[in-house]
């Protein structure tokens, strides 16, 4: 593994999930890796201008790698899976059209090598996990029984993200069940939270959200794990909203995997944002012993 690599954290690991970002920069420092922002990074168009306009939809990311590819990078870490998505399309549509290829060179002013391979965090993270780096797990997760949720872009469309299997992805249950948790089986790992229609359409994302929930709740789990910071906060912060429309409370703490992979290497708690949940986590971490 390099000792670095480059990071696209998008808009908002810099904004509403801090946390996210503090728990990913504390992980792979642990490992000994740093992560390295392209100077000059702007927004990657998600999640309006696929929307609007094909080619802005494209340049957008291409202008990220673009940045990436001349920082020398060969390998991108992007945790924001509406990031994830839109760069990987981008990718995708211009090797399907030269013709689009080349408005986005003349847009950015040069036109990309596709040199840099687009990954998503929890997949680097499982290949070091499986490849060494578990020698260094400090605290086993005490089979604590967490149902690993994907959301709907980070392996959709397959041909495109080839992101794991597009029905029943494994990477993060993989990656989980190395630090001693028990991952369950479930039937809403991929399904959509809603995120995007969190303004439109309010009371469609509540439905979806509860249904998520209560699969999970119903499957055994204890916990829900995300790799999407629009599902974290989807499901976390509807919480209430559902209890009083469903009369369903289900305080269920919603994470991150990378605040547990920071817990099983011993990161202290402080520098992995358990505070910035709304449904509160700490009583059943401390029930596992992972917390004091």
């Amino acid at each position: 593994m390099p000792e670095a690599i480059a990071y696209y954290p998008g808009c908002s690991l810099h904004s509403t999930a801090k946390e996210y970002d503090e728990s990913l920069r504390a992980v792979f420092t642990k490992l000994g890796v740093e992560l390295k922002e392209p100077e000059g990074w702007i927004c990657c168009g998600a999640s309006s201008a696929h929307s609007v306009d094909e080619l802005l939809a494209a340049a957008l990311p291409a202008q990220n790698l673009q940045l990436i590819e001349d920082m020398g990078a060969k390998e991108v870490a992007i945790p924001c899976a509406a990031c994830f998505l839109r760069f990987k399309t981008s990718v995708y549509d211009m090797k399907q059209s030269k013709h689009l290829e080349g408005k986005v060179a003349e847009t950015i002013g040069k036109k990309y090598g596709d040199t840099v391979t687009i990954r998503h965090p929890v997949e680097i993270l499982e290949k070091m996990f499986a490849n060494g780096a578990k020698n260094q797990i400090k605290k086993d997760l005490g089979k604590i029984k967490l149902a690993c949720y994907y959301g709907c872009m980070l392996t959709r469309p397959p041909k495109v993200t080839q992101f794991d299997d597009c029905e029943d992805p494994q990477t993060m249950d993989r990656l989980l069940k190395q630090l001693g948790a028990e991952t369950l089986v479930w039937s809403y790992k991929t399904d959509c939270c809603g995120a995007s229609l969190a303004l439109s359409e309010p009371d469609v994302v509540v439905k979806l959200s509860r249904d998520i929930l209560a699969d999970a709740r119903a499957c055994g789990a204890e916990a829900i794990v995300t790799a999407c910071q629009l599902c974290q906060a989807n499901l976390d912060t509807r919480q209430g909203q559902i209890a009083k429309k469903f009369n369903e409370n289900f305080n269920l703490p919603i994470l991150y995997f990378s605040q547990l992979v920071g817990l099983a290497l011993g990161l202290e708690p402080g520098k992995l944002g358990f505070d910035k949940h709304l449904v509160d986590p700490k009583p059943l971490l401390r029930k596992y012993g992972l917390l004091l």
